[in-house]
């Protein structure tokens, strides 16, 4: 006779606290679409100023309708991006919500991240069909918004890190890009990271590298509008590939992990270094241990390796698919392996770490 296997019993209590932490992920995901609406059409940056608005007023100063706009400010307060005054009729943008929603150049900005979901969404089927076949799919493939949602996402940190908190942490590096050095990007994308460091150091001189020629482009456009394009050169190259040395700098944001030869980077990093010269590594923050990741910060990058970075990794030759939190452990076995000898942590973020690596 065939058995059955007993269901079992269901914990009230610990279905009720699901559901509730489902209604609040179900809530995120509507608000998304909404958040791109108000950073598009610019009704943020109509509120930065904190000052009470009717919905017929947002409207006037955006040019938009103000039955939608109603609809869309009873959302956004129903979320907390923004306040409600009952007996006024009036919706206020507060100050720190101002400064998430509706300053690009705010270290703690942040519809770049929600333009990035949006994207991953729309690339759900490809990468369902990748589960089936176990074939990569290239960064390259994806929509469009992933690019510049990517820029927009990890801009504000590197606004805040790079310059006054990475680069000094490197040994003897400051001093050599004050006084002029040559320095790499690699895996630039949009090149928010090169310019950065452009505008910081005028004596320096800058070669950002992605093998994505429609990101080059961007970046490229972004370096005119930054006023750097005098010393800053954008290039179509792999890691694997690019050229250009002796660097006495060379920096890789947010990309080793997506490479599917990481080893094969190193390698060609060590020989483009100059003999003192110095990688920064700057991977997402991960603990060694899966069981280090399982929190808030690991969600968002556990979710984003399974939609972007082990499908680009996989799509390459080599296909290592180290994922977006393969930890320092790891990563510094890669660096190792590719003729780095000496790897040492200098900073971290709760959402970047910082690696210094040396011949």
């Amino acid at each position: 006779m065939a058995t059955t296997t007993p269901t079992p019993p269901i914990d009230e209590a610990k279905l009720e606290a699901f559901m509730g932490e489902f209604v609040r992920d179900i809530g995120a995901l509507a608000a998304a679409p909404l958040v791109l609406i108000g950073d598009k059409l610019g009704l943020y940056r109509a509120m930065a100023d904190s000052k009470p608005v009717t919905p017929a007023q947002l409207a006037e100063r955006t040019g938009t309708r103000e039955r939608y706009i109603r609809e869309w400010l009873c959302a956004q307060a129903a979320s907390g991006y923004v306040e409600y005054d009952a007996g006024a009729g009036t919706f206020r943008m507060p100050p720190e919500q101002a400064m998430a929603l509706a300053d690009p150049d705010s270290p703690a900005f942040i519809p770049g991240a929600f333009q990035l979901a949006g994207a991953l969404i729309k690339d759900e089927p490809h990468i369902a069909e990748r589960f089936r076949t176990g074939e990569g799919f290239g960064w390259h493939e994806h929509d469009h918004d992933l690019f510049e949602g990517t820029e927009r996402f990890f801009r504000p940190g590197y606004i805040a890190h790079i310059v006054a908190d990475w680069i000094p942490a490197l040994d003897g590096v400051q001093a050599k890009l004050e006084a002029g050095a040559r320095v790499a990007d690699i895996g630039c994308g949009h090149g928010a990271s090169t310019i950065i460091m452009a505008k910081a150091f005028p004596r320096s001189v800058f070669v950002g590298s992605d093998y994505h020629e429609a990101s080059i482009e961007a970046a490229r456009r972004a370096a005119e509008r930054a006023g750097v394009a005098d010393r800053v050169t954008f290039e179509v190259a792999g890691a694997q590939s690019f050229a250009g040395g002796p660097y006495d700098l060379v920096c890789i944001f947010d990309a080793l992990h997506d490479m599917g030869d990481p080893v094969g980077a190193a390698r060609n990093v060590r020989s483009q270094l100059a003999d003192d010269g110095t990688w920064l590594v700057v991977e997402p923050f991960a603990g060694d241990r899966i069981e280090d990741n399982l929190n808030p910060v690991g969600r968002v990058f556990y979710s984003a390796s399974t939609m972007v970075c082990t499908p680009a990794s996989l799509s390459q030759d080599v296909a290592l698919g180290l994922g977006a939190q393969a930890g320092q452990a790891r990563l510094t076995e890669v660096l190792n392996e590719g003729g780095l000898s000496r790897v040492r942590r200098v900073a971290e973020t709760p959402f970047n770490l910082v690696l210094e690596a040396r011949p």
